[in-house]
């Protein structure tokens, strides 16, 4: 893997998984609304998606006005909000500060590529807010990924060209937006969740930045 100029990271599955606290808001709207939702469904199907997308899912064909939806996006977003609060910098990927202040100093840019618009506070909670030159989230753009738009934007903030960037993503349309945004794309997790990654690791627990750079 050619060394880049910029190392753009998503956030949720990648340097802390933050994927139960989804899943604890969204089951509890679902219980709030009467509708089966189970954690299979949720570890299966709402993986790496937008909120609304994730809602759709899971209310499937019952009717509600376009009122009803916002109100319950909101309403999920608050119990998340609420279950995020809990969260210490223990929560962070082991070794991730580590990894974070190693491409630092090896003089790359560091950013963030999140469509979460709670994507600030989890870093504040993790501690680690100074660590990174541009945090891109889902109030930057409009188009959800698989669109590059986020990656792009991210790249802009750290002024790297995005051919110069590699992008890390734990979602398979994480790592579709990283390919159409010109990066590098490297996935975090089975390699089988990937169609056309550039490279896989297992996870980001306790690499290096030349395992990183290293990685098939």
């Amino acid at each position: 893997m050619q060394t880049p100029q910029a190392i753009i990271f998503d956030l949720d599955g990648v340097l802390t998984d933050t994927s139960e606290y989804h899943y604890q808001a969204w089951k509890h709207l679902a219980d709030d609304e009467y509708i089966p939702f189970t954690r299979q469904e949720n570890d299966e199907h709402l993986r790496g998606i937008s909120r609304r997308a994730s809602l759709e899912y899971i209310i499937r064909d019952r009717h509600y006005t376009e009122q009803q939806i916002q109100e319950m996006m909101e309403r999920k977003n608050r119990y998340y909000q609420q279950f995020i609060q809990r969260m210490t910098p223990a929560e962070l990927v082991t070794g991730g500060s580590e990894l974070l202040q190693e491409i630092r100093q090896a003089g790359m840019k560091t950013g963030i590529a999140s469509t979460s618009k709670n994507s600030h506070m989890v870093l504040e909670r993790l501690g680690i807010t100074r660590l990174f030159d541009g945090i891109a989230d889902g109030a930057c753009v409009v188009n959800e990924k698989p669109a590059p738009d986020i990656f792009v934007y991210a790249a802009g903030m750290v002024g790297v060209p995005t051919s110069n960037c590699l992008g890390i993503e734990d979602a398979a349309a994480g790592v579709e937006a990283i390919k159409a945004a010109g990066m590098t794309a490297l996935g975090v997790g089975p390699r089988e969740r990937f169609q056309h990654p550039d490279a896989v690791l297992p996870s980001l627990e306790k690499v290096s930045l030349k395992q990183l750079l290293s990685a098939q």
